[in-house]
């Protein structure tokens, strides 16, 4: 592709992964927006295409492939750009196996401006750098975000834990956390376009400040937060499950803006297979973390991830994992089937577990975490919650908006309020199986 000016060149983007990638995707368009770029649908032709990938499993590397592939085929003359994960682990496989144009790695979307400029210059392919010693966070960042209803704040990246079947600490490398003045400038600009609620994420969220050297923390992180105006809402991403303590949580239990949904991951209930994965807990004291929670906070919202068919997971360890998500009783479950990932140590294990074996028990674990995410929700009929109205839908011929309760259930209200506002009243009844209706609406 030939130099051209680029205010007329225009930019398609396409994320795979995690909600950590969505907010990056986000800044890179804004800075590119910035700088005069156009950006247009991926369905749309365009000069570059940008893939932010993905590589938690060797089926996510097969599809930052296919995407790769795609954006070449709907415009061959376009600059194909590689970016994220996939291209930190693998970055000669990707140049040899997807026929991009060019690479970016983590820690390198900051300088995507002056990357492109200076492909477009010398056609330089690659801008990787060995990311295990990278110390400094990279301070990409939004302006507003196209949902004006929630917004996802990456605060943290890296990852120090190197669970056996994981290959983030390689792509992300070590943890590094956003300074707090930072964090807070940025939503405040988001406050200040209409925002009002706010999730908090990063590759390793438990991790937050832990690179610090002031004493800062996760918790000091949100209590900031709370003070600013115009956010009604503070959610969290994933946690591990040693953060939450009773001071940690009896102090998020103080902040009137908190939603108390916790995302605790757990992986397996089977202590010998969370040894197997170097998981750095018990099911005993995974147990004991949410009970504390349910002491602090009235009926929490507990959610989780589960992985079945880890190597060498017997009948027995399975049948352990079940028994513990029935005794913990999660509002709901992320089933997983176990995907080797080369370069893992788990990939090697012995005793690896058919995928028959694993289809089997995913879809065990499915009809269960369906059972517990309906008796969760049957809890509320009757009860006064609060409702972020978030987009209109019909069902049956009939118009509602629906958003979510402070414990993220998924409500329906009969109303003329638009999105992005706040409604209490009671839930009455199931509209289907995963949404409740709120009437008797007593303010807005």
């Amino acid at each position: 592709m030939g130099e051209c000016n680029k205010m007329s060149k225009k930019v398609a983007f396409h994320t795979l992964g995690c909600k950590v990638n969505t907010y990056e995707t986000d800044a890179m368009e804004q800075l590119l927006l910035s700088h005069g770029y156009e950006i247009v649908p991926f369905e749309n032709s365009a000069d570059i295409y940008i893939i932010n990938t993905c590589s938690v499993t060797n089926m996510a590397d097969r599809k930052s492939r296919q995407m790769l592939h795609k954006a070449k085929k709907k415009n061959p003359d376009a600059v194909v750009v590689a970016v994220g994960c996939y291209v930190q682990a693998a970055p000669n496989d990707v140049l040899a196996d997807t026929g991009v144009d060019l690479i970016i790695g983590n820690n390198k979307k900051q300088d995507l401006v002056q990357i492109l400029e200076d492909y477009f210059k010398d056609h330089r392919q690659e801008a990787v750098i060995a990311i295990d010693q990278e110390k400094q966070y990279e301070e990409l960042e939004l302006n507003f975000v196209s949902d004006h209803t929630r917004a996802y704040i990456k605060v943290q990246d890296g990852c120090n834990q190197f669970c056996s079947y994981c290959i983030i600490p390689y792509t992300r490398g070590r943890i590094r956390s956003r300074a707090i003045d930072d964090v807070t400038a940025e939503i405040k600009r988001i406050a200040q376009n209409g925002t009002k609620e706010v999730v908090l994420t990063g590759i390793h969220l438990s991790s937050y400040g832990k690179d610090f050297d002031n004493g800062e923390n996760l918790l000091h992180l949100i209590q900031t937060v709370h003070q600013i105006e115009g956010i009604e809402r503070i959610r969290l991403g994933s946690l591990e499950p040693r953060i939450i303590t009773r001071d940690f949580a009896e102090e998020l239990n103080k902040l009137e803006k908190f939603c108390p949904h916790f995302h605790l991951s757990l992986q397996s209930g089977c202590e010998a297979t969370l040894k197997r994965m170097n998981r750095h807990y018990t099911p005993g004291e995974y147990y004991e973390k949410c009970k504390l929670l349910r002491e602090v906070f009235d009926h929490p919202a507990i959610t989780t991830d589960v992985i079945v068919g880890f190597p060498g997971e017997t009948e027995q360890e399975f049948e352990q994992t079940r028994e513990f998500l029935e005794q913990v009783h999660f509002y709901e479950m992320h089933i997983f089937k176990y995907s080797k990932r080369k370069g893992t140590r788990a990939a090697v294990m012995p005793d690896q577990v058919p995928e028959q074996i694993k289809t089997e028990r995913s879809n065990r674990l499915l009809e269960l975490d369906g059972a517990l995410s309906r008796e969760y929700r049957e809890f509320w009929i009757g009860k006064e919650v609060t409702v972020l109205l978030e987009e209109e839908v019909t069902f049956d011929q009939t118009s509602y908006m629906v958003g979510h309760t402070k414990e993220y259930v998924k409500a329906a209200v009969k109303t003329t309020a638009p999105s992005n506002t706040l409604i209490t009243g009671k839930v009455s009844r199931f509209l289907n199986n995963e949404t409740v209706i709120i009437e008797n609406v007593l303010a807005e």
